[in-house]
């Protein structure tokens, strides 16, 4: 019986030539699998690109709604931004495509998955470690690991054996895009030094003449309205995109540390999780009581790192959204973000029907209501043991001095 394989299907220059090369070389039958996460392009295209590339069945599933609800909105109540700026776009939606490529092998009899990802970069960590924890009988394969051929060789194999594919030489850049943003690499901004052109972008371009505002509605810590308007989270990702992007806001230019030890140019647009991130941790300043926000701020970096390297399937990921999760309970209200022309923001308004804010606590005016006597006695308990140590260590130290 023939061997089959279930490969994570882009439609792009390595899994085009992986479908072929599987089945030549390894004499697979190959299914593949494309995973439509919102990186937008013509799936029926797709799908017919990989059966003229040699797969014996092709497979497109709609993850939007599910990419959103179960891995979009965790990332956003954690705050999560790799290394305080990247928000995860290509790294959050591997676990979904995974969980796909898991569940289509068990539909189809396949003993292997496979995917095209090179050798040094992030993906395939993610991409295999993932595999592992859902279904750690499954044979893993990774073709462009195996080849190392350079992305003209990749062009060059795809030519002689008539694979169809879009990769020009001229424009060669590798681009990943989901509901999330879109990561851009390869090509000229391999160099570091080297500035990004304006024909890489695509969500960010400053078409807006003014100055733009939105109102974001959250409930327990997931968007569900702009101005009002109650919106599904796939609609609502899309729309504040749209809007964020007119005024060129969400550009990332960052040089990452990567999971197998290289540091790499890597360039983002991430329009909407940017400004929905910006957003929710704003509302929280307003919800969330003092040392559970600090104590949650303090583990929103390890969150985004788990993420980051592959490990969304792990016990300490669950665990963590867990906690983040009951965090988010009082987090409702709305927060007025304003877009200046150049991509900048800045969150001009913030109010919450469960908010910890209290203006007669707060105000320096005639509505105060903050005893004030209480203060000296609080500061002279919150002060003694310093005072203690000053007074007794402090002073027999300084007298040996």
């Amino acid at each position: 019986m023939t061997t089959r394989v279930v490969l994570a299907y882009s439609g792009g220059l390595d899994t085009s030539a992986a479908v072929h090369w599987l089945g030549a070389e390894r004499g697979y039958e190959v299914i593949a699998v494309a995973v439509d996460v919102g990186q937008g392009g013509d799936f029926e295209a797709i799908r017919q690109r990989a059966l003229a590339a040699g797969a014996v069945e092709a497979v497109v599933i709609d993850a939007r709604a599910d990419f959103a609800a179960d891995y979009a909105v965790p990332a956003l109540q954690a705050n999560a931004l790799y290394e305080g700026r990247y928000p995860l776009v290509s790294a959050l939606s591997r676990p979904v495509i995974v969980w796909h490529l898991v569940d289509q092998a068990r539909r189809h009899g396949a003993t292997v998955v496979a995917h095209g990802c090179t050798g040094k970069g992030n993906d395939q960590v993610r991409f295999e470690v993932g595999t592992r924890a859902l279904a750690p009988e499954l044979e893993i394969v990774a073709p462009a690991r195996e080849w190392q051929w350079t992305r003209e060789q990749t062009i060059e194999y795809t030519e002689a054996h008539d694979i169809p594919v879009e990769v020009t030489r001229e424009k060669i850049y590798s681009i990943d895009e989901n509901l999330w943003g879109r990561a851009i690499e390869c090509g000229a901004i391999e160099d570091p030094w080297v500035a990004p052109v304006e024909d890489m972008y695509s969500l960010t371009h400053e078409t807006a003449t003014e100055p733009v505002e939105v109102t974001v509605g959250f409930e327990a810590g997931v968007p569900v309205s702009l101005d009002g308007e109650p919106l599904g989270l796939v609609e609502l990702i899309d729309r504040i995109g749209r809007i964020a992007g007119s005024a060129g806001f969400g550009r990332i230019d960052m040089v990452e540390n990567r999971r197998v030890g290289i540091k790499s140019r890597e360039v983002y647009e991430c329009p909407a999780s940017l400004a929905l991130v910006f957003a929710h941790a704003d509302l929280e300043g307003l919800t969330l009581e003092r040392d559970l926000a600090h104590e949650k701020a303090r583990l929103e970096p390890r969150f985004a790192e788990l993420v980051y390297d592959g490990m969304w399937f792990s016990p300490l990921r669950e665990a963590l959204s867990a906690f983040v999760a009951s965090s988010q309970r009082h987090v409702t209200g709305e927060v007025r973000l304003r877009f200046t022309l150049g991509g900048h923001v800045a969150v001009t308004g913030r109010r919450s029907p469960v908010g910890l804010y209290d203006y007669g606590l707060a105000t320096y005016d005639a509505a105060d209501a903050f005893r004030h006597e209480d203060a000296e006695g609080y500061i002279r308990i919150y002060g003694l043991g310093i005072k203690t140590w000053a007074c007794r260590q402090k002073a027999a130290h300084a007298g040996k001095d």
